[in-house]
């Protein structure tokens, strides 16, 4: 007879008893060229934005078995940067960052404004196996990676970049949680960062802290929406340090929506349905995602980018789906409107 853990037990139980959540279905608005393979290859996008045209912007895209994969804002695929098996990517300004397991390293990319083009601008080995998660900020001035491990292990870098040459990362500060993360994102303004702990929940650390100690948002089967896997997490900047932290509740298909301020409650759960006019398929199994707040052609509020599982047949040419924002912030307004009935 199999038989589970007692924790198993207890978050089956409790998944069984509180997640009657029926999300706020957004549709999408576009998506990208397909990775054209079979098996599970796409997983984290990032939006870089042009700083003068906003029309030339890109998202980049990790594909697991091959490298980093760049798209325009229409879907199509301009540039495959073949560096190996990369798995999370985000970026502040033009230098973006891949965690890679192929090399066991940080693969660095920069972005030329002057053609919307990426180049390979070398890796930076990590002494710790097997990188899964990464994320970029600035804080107090300081170009910073974090860098996460299925053994729960969050390492914090500082990043000297001169634009030319290598990329060097130093001074490694270290936070251990108790299982295995994936998704994180820096809020630069506030020194925050937000990691997803997979079968547990979502966490904030205060990294202008001494000890960084890590404090719990969220849990998997509170009620609130999020269940495991807890996979891409990324941050919505709004207007007077207002914005939203975005989190994919993977195997329900669907995203919590939490508010940047503390205590980081919970707004709203969505899910991305297909296109107005059929012709883009829904959203399942989400790994990765990114969300913009940069007014973009045709997204005056800006566009959440989610990696989506079967397109439409599961882990069959995988892509990435695009939604407009507008779209997310009538949603939530409407379950809040729904919530004070």
């Amino acid at each position: 007879m199999k038989t589970l853990p007692l924790l198993g037990l207890m978050l089956l139980a409790g998944a069984c008893a509180t997640d009657d959540i029926a999300p706020s279905v957004v549709p999408a608005a576009r998506e990208t060229a397909g990775m054209g393979a079979s098996g599970d290859a796409a997983d984290d996008p990032a939006i870089w934005v042009h700083p003068t045209d906003p029309s030339r912007s890109l998202i980049l895209g990790t594909n697991k078995d091959a490298g980093v994969y760049v798209y325009g804002l229409d879907g199509s695929e301009k540039q495959k940067l073949l560096v190996g098996l990369s798995n999370n990517v985000d970026l502040r300004g033009n230098l973006a960052v891949a965690s890679n397991d192929g090399v066991n390293a940080l693969s660095w990319f920069r972005i030329d404004p002057s053609t919307a083009t990426v180049s390979h601008a070398g890796d930076t080995r990590l002494q710790t196996v097997e990188p899964y998660g990464v994320c970029i900020g600035r804080m107090q001035g300081v170009l910073h990676a974090a860098v996460t491990y299925k053994t729960g292990l969050v390492e914090l870098w500082k990043v000297t970049d001169t634009g030319a040459g290598p990329v060097q990362i130093s001074d490694a500060r270290t936070i251990q949680l108790g299982s295995q993360l994936e998704g994180c994102v820096i809020d630069d303004a506030e020194n925050r960062m937000f990691v997803g702990e997979e079968n547990v929940g979502l966490w904030v650390i205060d990294v202008a802290g001494a000890d960084m100690t890590p404090r719990s948002i969220d849990t998997v089967n509170s009620g609130s929406g999020l269940v495991a896997d807890v996979e891409g997490v990324s941050l919505y900047i709004g207007a007077s340090g207002a914005g939203y932290v975005v989190v994919s509740a993977q195997s329900k298909d669907r995203y919590v929506v939490y508010d940047r301020k503390p205590p980081h409650t919970v707004l709203g759960v969505i899910a991305v349905g297909p296109s107005a006019d059929g012709t883009i398929d829904a959203v399942t199994h989400t790994d990765g995602l990114d969300v913009s707040s940069a007014a973009l052609p045709g997204f005056p509020a800006g566009i959440l980018v989610v990696q989506d599982d079967g397109n439409p047949v599961s882990e069959v040419d995988q892509n990435f789906k695009i939604v407009d924002w507008r779209e997310v912030e009538a949603a939530l307004a409407a379950a809040k409107a729904a919530k004070a009935e």
